[in-house]
């Protein structure tokens, strides 16, 4: 494949980006490690696609053309802002996804990647993902990402399963039949057991890696650390510099890309809502979250979000727990609270059971007010 001298440029300005991001890291020294409130994961929204995909509902735009020149800048904008109003000092992964990043030049991805580095810790052997389309992303085009600081690609099936899907509902006359739960129960045990037999382990409910090779900004969901999330339409969680009176606040930014690259230049973020979360609100999602992975929930990590009211106290007494540790769904010991292999199949009817558990142990914890009188 020949390039074009615009794309050339572009790969090797990203290139050159991280050589300079890589000079900036590359001391020779690992700082020491900060605080959890002062780490986060990042996630960068591009939201363009060539095409509508009937499979996916996250904010995607399919534009007449795109400034990316324009675009880059407010991400690289946004980002500096947020990581100064997060406190952020460390960035461990950071995910490139959309719609469809790999339309994006490297040097965009390069860019942000450097204001990154240059407003925080980046190390050089961070995780860097970018969701890749194979037909966007040819290989010199990859290469020219991999030159610009990305080490993994999420690869989705969704192409052939689509074609297959389309040719399949024009012999049904456009309809596809729901499939049987139990049919699908069956399949997914099924999957799990061929993926252990061939060495995967199953990390989280849906997700499988083996030779350790998990997702380590995924994982960060997983385990309620914070992560940015900057671009139209990105969520991010974390805990504003110098906040009083609540743990964490959940962020939510402008969803169309002009009007979000408007409020970014005028006020150098686009967040569109802000919401405060509880603490007890973080227990939760630690629960709901955390009993995903195959690790589940342990005390040590539990008494980060909550030093004093543990998990034995809040599920060791419950009747209802103790039938689902007989029945085999559930583990609660020393190492702390999680599912079992049976039990991550089902971990949805699981916290119908558990969430309430903690409300009402949360409730009991904290003492009503006194009236006087």
């Amino acid at each position: 494949m020949v390039l074009s001298r615009a794309a050339a440029r572009s790969y090797v300005a990203a290139a050159k980006a991280a050589q300079r991001r890589h000079r900036v890291d590359g001391t020779g020294k690992s700082p020491s490690p900060p605080p959890a409130s002062q780490r986060a994961a990042l996630y960068v929204h591009w939201p363009y696609c060539e095409k509508r995909c009937s499979y996916c509902h996250f904010n995607k735009y399919i534009p007449r053309g795109v400034e990316e020149a324009a675009m880059r800048n407010c991400l690289v904008i946004e980002a500096q802002t947020l990581l100064r109003f997060s406190g952020v000092r460390r960035v461990d992964s950071v995910f490139f996804g959309g719609g469809t990043p790999s339309l994006a030049s490297p040097h965009t991805v390069a860019a942000v990647l450097e204001a990154v580095a240059q407003a925080a810790h980046l190390p050089a052997d961070s995780e860097v993902t970018l969701e890749a389309n194979p037909t966007s992303a040819p290989s010199p085009k990859l290469a020219g990402f991999g030159a610009a600081g990305v080490n993994r690609l999420s690869i989705g099936l969704q192409l052939s399963l689509e074609r297959g899907t389309a040719l399949f509902a024009q012999v049904q006359q456009g309809t596809l039949p729901a499939p049987d739960p139990e049919l699908a129960a069956e399949m997914y045990q099924e999957g799990r057991a061929i993926l252990q037999e061939a060495g995967f382990r199953q990390y989280e409910v849906s997700n499988f890696a083996r030779n350790g090779a998990l997702s380590t900004h995924n994982w960060t969901y997983w385990q309620c650390g914070q992560y940015l999330g900057i671009g139209p339409g990105a969520h991010g969680r974390f805990m504003p510099h110098g906040a009083e009176g609540y743990v964490r606040e959940a962020r939510i930014q402008t969803l169309e890309p002009d009007n979000w690259m408007k409020e970014v230049m005028l006020f150098g973020h686009g967040t569109r809502k802000r919401v405060p979360l509880s603490k007890l609100e973080l227990l939760e999602e630690c629960v709901a979250l955390g009993l995903r992975t195959d690790v589940g929930i342990t005390h040590q990590h539990w008494q980060r979000f909550e030093p004093q009211l543990t998990l034995w106290d809040v599920f060791g007494a419950s009747r209802e727990v103790k039938e689902l540790l007989q029945q085999g769904l559930l583990l609660l010991d020393h190492r702390g609270l999680r599912c079992s292999w049976k039990g991550l199949a089902v971990l949805d009817s699981l916290l119908l059971t558990l969430l309430p558990l903690l409300q009402e142990a949360w409730q009991q914890r904290v003492p009503s007010p006194v009236t006087e009188g």
